[in-house]
């Protein structure tokens, strides 16, 4: 009898340490597109959050992020792949930071400028 109470006084702490999910927090949605061609190139492109990777595009994909608000920091980069040809620079691109408030959706493309691969404001088209 002793060890059930035990057990249970333990279980019951295990529940208390558990951090609780917050539905009060809202987040952004993040929509990264390539769907347009503006992007000569077969190679993947990588885009990285925060200086990790967390999505790699091929042409015509797209894909989303929930983030919570705040400031979020965006790098592309071309990554080595099996396709001839495709082997990432030397110097790290230059990295974008943009804000996003709880409730946003916003989309955003993949350009080509003078200065390499960048992230356009897109129509969300729904």
């Amino acid at each position: 009898m002793r060890w059930s109470f035990f057990g249970l006084v333990s279980l019951l702490s295990l529940f208390a340490a558990v951090p609780q999910a917050s539905a009060a927090e809202d987040y952004a949605v993040l929509i990264i597109s390539r769907e347009r061609l503006e992007v000569p190139t077969n190679c993947e492109v990588g885009l990285y959050v925060n200086d990790q990777l967390a999505g790699r595009l091929f042409q015509e994909q797209s894909t989303s992020f929930n983030f919570p608000e705040g400031k979020v920091s965006l790098r592309l980069k071309l990554l080595p792949g099996q396709v001839p040809g495709c082997l990432p620079g030397l110097l790290a691109p230059k990295a974008q930071e943009i804000t996003l408030k709880a409730g946003d959706v916003r989309k955003l493309r993949i350009a080509q400028g003078a200065d390499g691969m960048y992230l356009k404001a897109a129509k969300l088209g729904y």
